[in-house]
């Protein structure tokens, strides 16, 4: 591949700054992604080098450009692409340092992400590779295809499947990893990740599946020096991409039990809603014990249909828990969780800590989520839902991307979110009275009063100070607002009332 192919890429959308025809004819050995200031170490002879201009501010000199620049001649790259995101152009101090030093320069558009460029390119030089003869030394030899494939159809682990794929290049530490950073192989030699390092190292990766959805991709990463020619690591990419479709299979499989398991605990109806034997069949069916405790997750997501997938994506970081995920009504998805064989109180924090992962995974939709408290029988576990649901209604209130547990509702305001709007706005309409017409410049004025006399605890001393009225006016203001609304503010349950009518507007 060369450099001038960048151009004819049209979902790249790349624009050309400066380069001649001599420069655009360079061939394109890999890609490199820094922001380092001095990043000519870490380059090899022929990369194309992406850079998001971190390292560069409108106060630096302009040798701070050019000293960048000169690393990438120096080493030998064959073009630098430059992120229009940082500074919302790329500066011309660079194009001009780029023409000093005869590196091509490109600018890469918001839009247009550096993975995406990555993939591009890696993908397009394992095509030019898959032309070669059949004994290529680049590719993986025919013998160990062969293993694979036979590891595969036998079900082979995936640590085994990757130990073997690489065998041939001295097993490096190498590592298949989820969207959200969690390990699903790693090679002998190679030391565990924390979810948080694994997901900070994904753009340094390749993807397994680029069709995958943004919470089911798993991606290929291997840290060391270990020069792996791109055909070799493309073939060991599609062996984890076939391991990944049974992988689907077997979870698609398993979901029509969950969505029964999900239908009983709600259906319709007086008490839990749904008798002892049928819950106690249907959660058998799932894999999931007969006996608690157990906790529900719910999440909502958009109309793409990613629910199911994100959730089952985030219950897996919960270790020592047995869970089954499927779907309900309204486009939403719930799990649910076993604790029998691990601590119940680790599991919020397990997926509040990932929450950020999940939510970095498809920035375009926020995920919003909502959990239980536990339930200790099978019979509770309709209960459960019933507060997870409202969890989730709290959650989604918040207006960003937030995950919230029944435990964390201890407040007035935090109950009050998980009501939905309608009801809120029924509230507050009767128990205000004509006060919610808040048209009325009268009314505006007595719900200001009410809300900073309540505020500060009925003194009406510090609310004529707040308000900057006297005494009188703030005795006779509450009087109109207990008139109109017929309650009476020296008692605690009618304020109550009127706070979280006030709460609920």
């Amino acid at each position: 591949m060369h450099v001038e192919d960048l151009l004819r890429l049209e979902s790249l959308d790349l624009t050309l700054l400066w380069g001649g025809p001599p420069l655009l004819a360079r061939e394109i050995s890999g890609v490199t992604a820094t922001d380092l200031e001095d990043p000519g170490r870490f380059l090899q002879r022929g990369e194309i080098v992406l850079s998001g201009l971190v390292w560069w501010s409108a106060a630096d000199e302009e040798g701070t450009a050019d000293r960048f620049v000169a690393a990438l001649r120096d080493a030998g790259a064959a073009a630098l692409l430059a992120g229009e995101e940082t500074h919302g152009t790329v500066p011309e101090v660079l194009v001009d340092a780029c023409s000093r030093h005869g590196i091509a320069l490109f600018s890469v558009p918001v839009h247009t992400s550096f993975r995406a460029i990555t993939d591009t390119v890696y993908l397009r030089q394992w095509g030019d590779l898959s032309r070669r003869p059949a004994a290529d030394p680049y590719a993986l030899p025919e013998n160990v295809r062969g293993e694979l494939s036979r590891l595969l159809a036998d079900g082979a682990d995936p640590d085994t499947l990757l130990a073997r794929a690489v065998d041939r290049l001295g097993t490096p530490p190498c590592y298949v990893l989820s969207a959200t950073g969690r390990t699903i192989a790693r090679t002998p030699g190679a030391p565990a990740l924390s979810a948080a390092e694994a997901a900070g190292r994904l753009k340094a990766a390749l993807r397994v599946d680029p069709d995958a959805s943004p919470y089911g991709q798993w991606f290929l990463h291997l840290p060391g020096t270990v020069e792996v020619p791109p055909r070799m690591l493309h073939e060991i990419a599609e062996v984890f991409a076939q391991y990944r479709q049974g992988v689907l299979r077997r979870e698609a499989a398993g979901r029509g039990p969950a969505t029964e398991l999900l239908g009983l605990l709600d259906a319709p109806g007086p008490g839990s809603g749904a008798r002892p034997a049928p819950l106690a069949a249907a959660l058998r069916a799932c894999g999931l014990p007969d006996h608690g405790p157990y906790m529900v997750v719910t999440l909502s997501l958009d109309a793409a249909g990613h629910g199911v997938e994100a959730l089952e994506e985030a219950v897996r970081h919960v270790a020592g828990h047995r869970s089954v995920t499927g779907s309900l009504a309204g486009g939403r998805a719930a799990a649910v969780i076993a604790t029998d064989s691990g601590s119940p109180e680790d599991v919020v924090p397990a997926l509040k800590e990932l929450w950020p992962t999940l939510h970095a995974c498809h920035e375009a939709v926020l995920p919003y989520g909502g959990i239980s408290t536990t339930a200790a029988t099978p019979t509770e576990l309709n209960g459960a839902l019933v507060q997870a649901r409202y969890a989730l209604t709290a959650a989604e209130r918040a207006g960003s991307a937030n995950l919230t547990a029944i435990d964390d509702l201890t407040t007035l305001n935090a109950l009050l979110a998980g009501v939905p709007t309608d009801v809120r706005t029924a509230f507050g309409i009767h128990a205000l009275g004509p006060l919610a017409d808040a048209t009325n410049p009268s009314h505006r004025m007595l719900l200001e009063t009410l809300d900073t006399f309540l505020a500060h605890n009925g003194s009406w001393a510090r609310t004529a100070e707040a308000l900057h009225l006297h005494v009188n006016t703030v005795h006779y203001r509450i009087q109109r607002v207990e008139l109109l609304t017929g309650r009476d503010l020296a008692r605690l349950d009618h304020k109550l009332d009127l706070k979280a009518a006030l709460l609920c507007r």
